[in-house]
Formats: C-alpha cells, structure tokens, sequence
C-alpha cells in the first residue's frame, strides 16, 4: 500500500474537519496534529486555512462530480439524467446523515475576505449548472436559452433540496424537489 504524501494527508484531514465541525471550528493546528505533519512541512504545501480549504472544494467537486456522472451513467435519456441529479442526491445526503453540502457549509461559516474559497464555491455550482444545461441540450428537446432557464431552475431545486433535507434531517424535501424537476421537463 502506497503512503500519501504530506499534502495529500493535510487535504484529507482538513476536508473531514472543514465538512463535519466547520471551516471556522477547525484550527490549523488541530489540522496539523491530526494530519501528522510539522508546521513547516504544512506551510511548506499551504500558505493559509484558506489555501486548504480551496484546495480542499477542489478535490471535493473533481470526486461530487464523478460520482454524479457514475450515478447517472446507464440513463440514456437526457431529461431522466437531470431527473437522477435527486436520486443521486437521496443517496449522497442519506449517507452521510443529511451533513448537506460542503460548498453550502463552508459558505454560511465563512469569515470576511475569504475570497478563494467564496470564488471556487461559485466554480462548483457554476459547473453543475453547466452539466444540467448540458444534459438538457443532448437530449435535442431543448434550444441553448431555454436549457440555460431550465438549468438555472433545476439548480434551485437541487440547492433548496439540499439545505432543508439538512435543517430537516430527512429525505422528503429531495423527492419533493424530484417531482417538482419533473414536472419542469414534461
């Protein structure tokens, strides 16, 4: 077995933290005793809790997104593939206890001035707005403008559904949201 490297083990350490007690309850040191590394070894890879942390949604979006993509592979049909987003989400959120979003999470527990992770968040959504429109667009049922409206829709759903299935510690604001995207692709 292959051992991950100083940086990797800091990424992995600060994501379980950032996702499970929040970005402002976790400390570097505690990042830092947690990940087994030296000081100098952590910002020898980090200049600051914020590089860690982007770096930290960057890994996140790359692993979200492919488990979406793995989640809606064998669904051949476009509007079912955007429909699956929910199903996905059902899955993702049940197992980790409703924790909810990581994006959403790290944005309502942000300090002033944290602006690289305020930008990579807006990246991830930006792209899973993109992949909705995308999907929509291969099934030749929708122009350009009406996927990007559509999308833009789909988005709020999938973002509502996300934070009350939070709040709420249950699973029936994402299939309310699944019923609602499927009556906005009829």
């Amino acid at each position: 077995m292959k051992k991950i490297g100083v940086r990797e083990r800091i990424i992995e350490t600060a994501s379980d933290l950032f996702y499970n007690q929040g970005y402002n309850q976790t400390g570097i040191n505690q990042i830092i005793d947690e990940a087994g590394v030296a000081k100098a070894s952590m910002y020898k890879h980090f200049r600051s809790k914020e590089d860690i942390a982007v770096a930290y949604l960057v890994s996140r979006h790359v692993m979200w997104m492919q488990n979406l993509d793995e989640s809606v592979s064998n669904i051949k049909d476009a509007k079912n593939r955007v429909v699956g987003v929910f199903d996905y989400l059902m899955k993702w959120l049940t197992e980790v206890n409703f924790r909810g979003c990581g994006w959403q999470n790290i944005i309502t527990d942000l300090p002033v001035n944290q602006n690289k992770i305020i930008d990579q968040a807006r990246f991830h959504k930006t792209e899973l707005r993109y992949w909705v429109q995308k999907q929509l667009m291969l099934g030749n049922k929708y122009k350009n403008k009406d996927a990007q409206d559509i999308s833009v829709e789909v988005m709020v759903l999938i973002e509502g559904a996300i934070i009350l299935s939070q709040i709420q510690k249950d699973s029936f604001p994402i299939l309310a949201a699944k019923k609602v995207c499927e009556r906005i692709l009829i």
